[in-house]
């Protein structure tokens, strides 16, 4: 089968589920989600007074490259003659929309073809949308550059209700958007003029800088990064650790500084700008690392932009510790050269606690994911003699207790007590930790502390 007949199937069978059970949870529950707040005016009002200026001045930029924005995208629809514009289709990245393609692919006419398209779906300001292949076609002139991205389970009170569902998730770093699409199209632009087809790889080097500059502009002022910007406001406004949208931002703005070979043809202006970018984002992500009785632990999945204390996203997305978000930062420290006294330091802290969580002796459904998604029964968390390591997704702050969370917003501390749809479309578990940890044993050993 097909993946797009796959993927419309699963669809059907999410809508069926929400159509025909209950909207409350099954089970018990140990508390209640609450929504994140906003970067806002009235907010930034409470800082310090030497801090107000620069997120001042955020805001500032952050709504008049939205006003851009818009406008770039008018004056296109008016030229098309486009009065009709379309959402793209969900999709995931198509089948091109990878980065371990063969070396030669990488300037053959499929992968030139693969980045005209991708670059007539950038947004004015340098990013990319999510849930579209980009790949396959290109975007219509004047059509809108997003999918339709609202939640498939209305609620009028859903943390991911758009404040514009004309305008929703443009641009963003979510579900692999913006940085895929910048090291795809670097490789496409580094192979092509290394095979002297200047004139083709001139448009894809300008959209790379256009895709960096995105990143250098939406950086927050304490160095973390939205999920989405310009600012959509809700919880797309928080420091996003989730799908690892700042840890790839903070990657890419590292190999640029540091001369990796992929971005030599970028311009001097932006080399010498993403090193410190790339300084103050990974001083803040050691700046996040959450501590408990004074040991330093993992991170969480978003924060709350003024504050820096963890905060929720989606109904279900509580603030917690988060292993699957933890992982690749830990590995990103562990890729650094030269790490300084600091990142040693937060690698053993988080590799000391993944191995305090560890949980063995229990499996997260059959092993079979498509049979238990159609079972009665559903996905559940049951005890098997000799399983394990596995890690729960989100841990409870404080006492370091798998929690799960349902589309409600209860929270809940037996991932089998979430209504099935719940436990069945989300990723409570993982096995992540075994290949960091691996790879932990020889770093530690030429990094002690």
């Amino acid at each position: 089968m097909q993946r797009s007949n796959r993927d419309a199937i699963f669809l059907l069978i999410l809508l069926f589920a929400a159509l025909t059970l209950p909207a409350t949870s099954l089970g018990k529950t140990i508390g209640k989600n609450q929504p994140a707040q906003a970067v806002t005016r009235e907010r930034i009002a409470k800082l310090a007074k030497n801090q107000q200026k620069a997120w001042l001045e955020y805001l500032k930029q952050s709504e008049k490259q939205k006003t851009v924005d818009k406008q770039s995208l008018a004056r296109e629809q008016k030229a098309a003659g486009n009065k009709n514009p379309q959402h793209a289709g969900l999709g995931f990245g198509g089948r091109g929309l990878r980065l371990n393609h063969p070396a030669a692919w990488w300037s053959s006419d499929e992968a030139l073809t693969a980045a005209r398209n991708i670059i007539t779906w950038q947004v004015a300001d340098g990013g990319w949308s999510k849930n579209i292949d980009m790949v396959s076609r290109p975007r219509a002139p004047g059509d809108l550059y997003d999918a339709n991205n609202e939640n498939r389970f209305p609620d009028p009170a859903d943390f991911d209700k758009p404040v514009d569902p004309s305008w929703h998730y443009i641009a963003t770093l979510d579900n692999n958007a913006t940085w895929m699409q910048i090291r795809f199209l670097a490789h496409v632009a580094t192979s092509l003029l290394a095979a002297h087809r200047d004139a083709d790889a001139r448009p894809i080097c300008a959209s790379v800088e256009r895709g960096i500059e995105y990143l250098l502009h939406s950086q927050y002022p304490n160095g973390g990064w939205p999920q989405v910007w310009p600012l959509e406001g809700g919880y797309h406004d928080a420091i996003t650790i989730n799908d690892d949208a700042m840890t790839h931002a903070v990657e890419i703005l590292h190999d640029v500084a540091a001369g990796a070979p992929e971005y030599k043809f970028l311009p001097a202006s932006i080399v010498t700008r993403a090193g410190p970018a790339a300084a103050r984002g990974i001083d803040c992500l050691l700046r996040l690392q959450i501590a408990e009785n004074g040991a330093r632990t993992a991170w969480a999945q978003q924060y709350d932009a003024l504050t820096l204390e963890p905060t929720s996203a989606r109904n279900y997305e509580m603030p917690s510790l988060t292993s699957d978000e933890s992982f690749p930062i830990v590995e990103f420290l562990m890729s650094l050269p030269n790490p300084t006294p600091a990142e040693v330091a937060a690698v053993h802290a988080a590799c000391a606690w993944f191995t305090k969580v560890e949980i063995f002796g229990y499996r997260f459904g059959s092993g079979n994911f498509f049979a238990d998604r159609s079972s009665p029964g559903g996905r559940k968390l049951q005890a098997v003699a000799g399983a394990g390591p596995i890690w729960a997704r989100y841990y409870q702050i404080g006492t370091d207790k798998p929690i799960f969370g349902d589309r409600d917003k209860t929270i809940h501390d037996d991932v089998n007590d979430l209504s099935r749809e719940r436990r069945n479309g989300y990723a409570w578990f993982n096995t992540s930790g075994l290949a960091v940890l691996n790879e932990y044993k020889s770093w530690a050993q030429a990094h002690p502390l």
